[in-house]
């Protein structure tokens, strides 16, 4: 496929940019990278911004990088991230309240964070007035992840609806997705994922404007060449990120393994 002066192959499938690293600690860095621009730019317009923030293994170098930028308009951004799971502890380990804490929230001063209680005692309410608040934000940027089987936050094959009317719901999560968790180190057995977890849904994620996917790993290579390759399905809920006006994929070169040169352009 050939590759960029600095090692780095830069390619495009549709509307797709797609970006190949040595390893997932320089593709999460470059994504970070492209994620400071875009913040800085935002930034010049002197109001709120809004981000959408992923969790999981895949986004680990990409936050690490990103929250060593100096000089980015934190205080100025409201945030929000995709999905938490359903009942579980937000001091789990699991947990991605705990994670963004850790993460982000804990390293750099956001001027306001809009955690998912995935504990609320009425969901349907919480997810009412959360979308409220996303809708308010109106964010311009989001960082996203694709799951094992393809799925976009938690929107998993069973549960993603393209045109789902909703922005935010509870949805069952499927054995791949949950064994995904377990090898991840999350969990110790896939018996104690949770079932259900609250997710914002493809529409509302597809409305940000500027999307940036870390995807790195072996274990990812096969779904990111379903991803690319195969036709736009709610069988591999990613392949809908090809729609999109503006979205750029980071890969190492373990996850972008299996991709076939005859898909790209340069």
């Amino acid at each position: 496929m050939g590759s960029e002066p600095s090692g780095v192959t830069k390619l495009a499938s549709g509307k797709i940019k797609l970006e190949i690293y040595p390893d997932r600690k320089s593709a999460g860095a470059a994504a970070a990278e492209a994620a400071a621009g875009e913040l800085r730019r935002l930034g010049q317009s002197g109001g709120a911004i809004g981000v959408i923030f992923a969790t999981g293994a895949s986004q680990l170098e990409t936050l690490d990088a990103l929250t060593s930028i100096p000089g980015l308009p934190w205080e100025r951004m409201v945030g929000f991230h995709m999905d938490e799971y359903v009942g579980l502890d937000e001091n789990h380990r699991a947990s991605f309240r705990r994670y963004l804490r850790e993460k982000l929230t804990g390293r750099v001063g956001l001027g306001r964070f809009f955690e998912i209680d995935g504990n609320a005692g009425d969901l349907d309410s919480f997810s009412r007035e959360y979308v409220h608040q996303l809708d308010l934000a109106a964010p311009a940027l989001c960082l996203l992840g694709i799951g094992e089987n393809g799925h976009l936050a938690f929107n998993d094959p069973a549960e993603a609806d393209f045109n789902d009317p909703q922005a935010m719901r509870v949805v069952n999560l499927d054995d791949v997705c949950r064994q995904q968790q377990v090898a991840e180190g999350w969990f110790d057995s896939r018996d104690e994922v949770p079932k259900q977890a609250l997710t914002l849904t493809i529409p509302a994620l597809l409305k940000v404007p500027k999307l940036i996917a870390s995807v790195p790993g072996t274990r990812k290579a096969s779904i990111v060449r379903r991803a690319l390759e195969e036709p736009i399905t709610t069988a591999c809920p990613a392949t809908i990120l090809r729609t999109h006006p503006d979205v750029t994929i980071y890969l190492d070169v373990d996850s972008a393994s299996e991709l076939s040169a005859a898909h790209f352009r340069r």
